[in-house]
């Protein structure tokens, strides 16, 4: 339950600001005023000598449920460029909002000219678009402030973003600021038949379950999906939408971004943008079973994936991880090779389309999501694969 401050007995005597341990008490014209900071450690409450500070009831969040309609997908975009994870939030958002039988919209920050008319395109049926020179780079305060004031405006029920740097950096301060529920780095989606609401599925407890989250009282519900385990709505040119031109007027920054400093990458192919990725775990058994991956993987123009026990052994190193401690991939094929398939691993390549197991144990966890399986000892099939498909390919 919130914590406010009732500004009619406020006096502004401080008294409160000294008592929270989390700094989230400031005082603004004279009052009291509770920031994103708060935790709800409830240290502030009975220290105000005029008990202006008080929590906030249940049937203000339960009134507070039948507010609004509607899902929203935070559209991510870099130097003009909307991110991928934006067009598959569309698709998963454009499933949850005909569950719901409402309408789904995307929210755009930043000068971007095509951008509204290609979010219209892969799904959605109305853009908030703001090309304020205010948000042409990422800065949490004026992002956080605008989506704030929009989703208290229009109140929609759903507000999905990528479980990306940006999102994971700003999302979290909107869900304060609207003392609402997030459920961070979701992997599926649903709705729930009977109360509407939304099921936001992520891995708990090092990966070891997979937790089914709910916010049944309050008002949006708010989640950030991890890159690549969504996927794409169909795109459709001939799709019409409302664009919605969003004034910045009232929103400012104490800092500016002065310079953005692009990391070099020594790996040539992005695994989440790559078509055919093979993996290797710790059935490989050291370099040398990696070598004949990297064959495989030059015959097929593929990516070389790992997983963390393979890492962790020092074969190869961490940028090429998939799995929940690493990248989260979709790739048209994925090769999982000696990789017995544990849960951790899953999260982070389960949505490619087609799945090539190959393991020597029958009774490997791999198998349950596999397409194709192979058994058998890798160090023999793994040849045998390369020199058929150079073969096929004249190589």
């Amino acid at each position: 339950m919130p914590i406010v401050v009732n500004k009619d007995t406020c006096t502004g005597c401080e008294t409160c600001v000294s008592s929270c341990p989390y700094d989230a008490i400031v005082i603004r014209e004279g009052k009291a005023e509770i920031t994103e900071l708060c935790q709800l450690c409830k240290a502030c409450l009975g220290v105000c000598p005029e008990g202006a500070i008080r929590e906030t009831g249940e049937s203000g969040a339960r009134r507070e449920k039948s507010e609004g309609t509607g899902v929203w997908v935070f559209a991510e975009q870099r130097d003009g460029v909307i991110a991928g994870v934006s067009f598959e939030l569309l698709g998963a958002g454009r499933r949850l909002a005909d569950k719901l039988g409402t309408n789904l919209s995307a929210v755009l920050f930043g000068p971007n000219a095509a951008g509204p008319d290609e979010l219209i395109k892969w799904g959605a049926d109305r853009v908030f678009h703001c090309e304020d020179e205010l948000f042409r780079n990422f800065n949490d305060e004026p992002f956080a402030a605008l989506l704030s004031r929009l989703i208290g405006q229009h109140k929609p029920e759903i507000v999905l973003a990528g479980a990306t740097p940006i999102g994971r950096s700003f999302i979290p301060r909107v869900a304060a600021r609207l003392h609402t529920g997030l459920t961070a780095d979701c992997t599926s989606l649903d709705i729930d038949g009977e109360s509407r609401d939304l099921l936001q599925v992520r891995p708990a407890f090092g990966g070891n379950i997979m937790a089914t989250i709910l916010c049944p009282e309050t008002r949006p519900q708010m989640a950030t999906v991890r890159p690549r385990v969504m996927k794409r709505a169909e795109y459709d040119l001939s799709r019409n939408g409302e664009i919605v031109k969003v004034s910045a007027a009232d929103v400012g920054s104490r800092t500016r971004v002065v310079e953005t400093v692009k990391e070099v990458s020594e790996v040539a192919v992005n695994l989440q943008e790559a078509n055919i990725i093979v993996s290797g775990g710790r059935g490989v058994g050291g370099e040398k079973g990696f070598h004949l991956l990297y064959e495989l993987a030059d015959a097929l123009g593929a990516s070389i994936g790992a997983s963390r026990a393979a890492v962790d052994e020092g074969w190869i190193p961490y940028r090429h991880q998939v799995g929940q401690t690493g990248k989260t991939v979709g790739p048209r094929i994925y090769f999982a090779c000696g990789i017995s398939g544990a849960v951790q691993h899953l999260v982070g390549m389960q949505s490619s389309d087609i799945i090539i197991a190959i393991n020597k144990n029958p009774e490997a966890p791999i198998f349950d999501v596999a397409t194709y399986g192979i058994v058998g000892d890798l160090f023999e099939i793994i040849p045998l694969l390369t020199k058929r498909i150079r073969e096929a390919k004249g190589l």
